[in-house]
């Protein structure tokens, strides 16, 4: 066990020094699709539906019930709850900055925000639209949404394609750059404190950056397997080893245990932590993470220290103002 934790933690050493000189910031706008450009009027229509919660089968569920944007983007539960009551078990990832995810959910199982956005619609857990057939046949009985659609899309366009394409081209604003990281970055040196600067340091040093690289500090998109050294005390007290990640998607027993790295930006905002949500505080997570992928025990003054760093992540969010919903005068869904 000795080996292949210095192994590991070598591995990671050296992929941190790369890491420590090419420190980046976010940038202000999200790349969008050659099939799905950003648009004003997308946008605005893709608000609506990301608020809108008949597009789940009881009414009451939207988007926004789990991606919070008035706060972290997600929802602060260790299991997000859906229709009637319902949790599944896995938490909620932030919807600020995942524009810059290569795949999306925990397990990666969409390779794009549009496919992201179909998914929770007709689960029956979450939303539990039956089919979108039904979904867009109930968005067309709302008068309001015709003309939403067709500024958008242009006429008689209602579709899934173009509802998942207008909720993705929001999701794309949902950007929070100038963070006192990015602030120091880009020149200001007085923009973090001198226990921030510690931490940046002691990140890099520890081997973090190895996975949580890159302006949105979740890699190159790759998976990464957690944990990558077993730990029965933490596996009973956690369970973090109970789901099996990608495999549940991919059927190949390789895939074990492998996530979607997570962003790192705003996490100061997204407690609890990891894919199931069963750890509380950013400060366990630290040295949770420093013990289960690097073999590392970080002290408490060093974790600390990487725990100021990123509380230096959290960036400034644009103005949400909420929007108003289509009406349905006289009548309701339930």
């Amino acid at each position: 066990m000795f080996k292949i934790s210095s192994l590991v933690s070598a591995v990671f050493l050296i992929g941190s020094v790369s890491v420590a000189s090419a420190w980046e910031a976010l940038p202000n706008k999200a790349p969008a699709p050659a099939d799905n450009p950003t648009t004003a009027e997308k946008v605005t229509l893709g608000q609506i539906l990301y608020h809108d919660p008949r597009l789940s089968s009881t009414g009451t569920v939207s988007c926004a019930s789990c991606h919070n944007t008035m706060l972290g983007g997600e929802d602060n539960r260790p299991n997000s709850m859906g229709v009637n009551g319902q949790t599944g078990g896995r938490s909620a990832p932030t919807v600020w900055n995942s524009a810059f995810n290569t795949v999306q959910f925990w397990d990666g199982r969409a390779a794009s925000l549009e496919e992201q956005a179909a998914g929770p619609v007709t689960n029956p857990i979450e939303m539990g639209m039956k089919s979108w057939d039904d979904v867009v046949t109930r968005l067309k009985s709302i008068e309001g949404y015709q003309g939403l659609f067709e500024k958008a899309f242009g006429k008689n366009s209602i579709s899934k394609d173009n509802a998942t394409k207008a909720i993705a081209a929001y999701e794309r604003t949902l950007i929070t750059p100038n963070s006192p990281y990015d602030k120091y970055v880009k020149g200001n040196k007085k923009a973090l404190t001198d226990q921030q600067i510690k931490g940046m340091e002691k990140f890099a040093e520890s081997g973090c950056g190895s996975c949580h690289s890159g302006p949105a500090f979740n890699g190159p998109g790759t998976y990464q397997k957690f944990p990558v050294i077993s730990s029965g005390f933490f596996a009973a007290k956690y369970k973090i080893t109970k789901d099996l990640g990608r495999e549940e998607v991919t059927k190949n027993s390789a895939d074990a245990h492998m996530w979607k790295v997570p962003t790192l930006r705003n996490i100061a905002l997204t407690a609890p932590y990891f894919h199931n949500g069963s750890v509380k505080s950013l400060d366990v997570a630290v040295k949770m993470m420093a013990k289960l992928q690097m073999g590392k025990e970080l002290s408490d003054q060093e974790t600390s220290d990487i725990v100021a760093f990123l509380n230096a992540l959290t960036g400034e969010f644009p103005k949400q103002k909420m929007p108003v919903l289509p009406g349905t005068p006289g009548s309701t869904f339930n």
